[in-house]
């Protein structure tokens, strides 16, 4: 093997440990965080702070899916579906992997330096969820909210940047965003919940137990109402109603699809949920620009 076919293997490993080839944890970042943008700015957000929130996110979720793996070493290869993760399989060493965190880390916080100080000083609120969150499913019932705390965190980031203060709505916002994730993360926990009990691992799948599709579906109910109440507060018009109700539907499909608990369908609705955000992102785009 030559050097540079070595390089290109090592390139491919961390692109991976950062899941760049899987956007879709990307995508549920980034539209709530984009939602937030629109808002803050009443339509007309700073494109600098955008791009900058955009960047960030990409790379925070990186930083996150590395820090996730560090977290998880001893247990992935023990799991069917992440046995094959750079990390368990040792294309990357935990040294490399420590290491690619911190320049990730640091090339966003570089970034949040742009940006004015309550934003900064929310970033590090922002770094510490992102690091922790690894850690919670050893203690927590169900760290799919902590996850939803740290996958929309973006939100007050983000009315902090443009308005330099964070409204009631957007802690509205990120409670939805909570539910919100409780809902697609426990349809991606119940594919791994047979090796999550194994391995003694927490999970929403496991803590609803039986209850789980009947859990799913209560939190998007309630994540949609938080979105409504959420439009009404903001007297937002019929145009964002629309973008909910399509929402809805897309939510209502993911109970057809994990209601029998087939694994391959739970891990489809989980990816589903990229059409739910869009949604609720494009009726809200559509009424600002209408």
């Amino acid at each position: 093997m030559t050097k540079l076919q070595t390089i290109i293997q090592k390139l491919d490993a961390y692109e991976r440990l950062m899941r760049l080839d899987k956007p879709i944890g990307i995508l549920l970042l980034l539209w709530p965080t984009l939602c937030a943008l629109l808002i803050a700015g009443q339509g007309r957000p700073d494109w600098i702070i955008v791009l900058v929130f955009v960047t960030g996110t990409v790379l925070m979720r990186s930083a996150g899916c590395v820090m996730n793996d560090i977290a998880d070493s001893k247990y992935d290869g023990l799991v069917e579906r992440t046995q094959h993760r750079p990390l368990a399989n040792s294309e990357v060493s935990k040294k490399e992997a420590y290491i690619l965190t911190m320049v990730l880390s640091l090339i966003a916080f570089g970034l949040v330096l742009f940006l004015n100080t309550l934003t900064i000083k929310l970033s590090v609120v922002a770094l510490f969820l992102a690091a922790s969150y690894p850690l919670t499913k050893r203690f927590l019932a169900i760290p799919q909210a902590y996850l939803g705390i740290a996958f929309g965190f973006g939100i007050p980031m983000a009315f902090a940047a443009i308005r330099g203060f964070v409204p009631p709505v957007a802690w509205i916002l990120l409670l939805a965003n909570v539910f919100w994730a409780i809902a697609y993360d426990t349809e991606y926990a119940m594919v791994d919940r047979d090796d999550d009990l194994k391995i003694g691992i927490q999970s929403s799948a496991i803590t609803f137990g039986s209850l789980d599709v009947f859990a799913v579906m209560v939190c998007y109910a309630l994540t949609v109402a938080l979105l409504a109440l959420s439009g009404y507060w903001l007297k937002l018009g019929i145009i964002y109603y629309v973008g909910l109700t399509m929402a809805i539907s897309v939510a209502i499909s993911h109970y057809f699809l994990i209601r029998t608990r087939e694994k391959s369908n739970c891990f489809k609705a989980f990816l589903g949920n990229n059409w739910f955000g869009f949604f609720v992102f494009l009726g809200l785009i559509t009424q600002y620009l209408v």
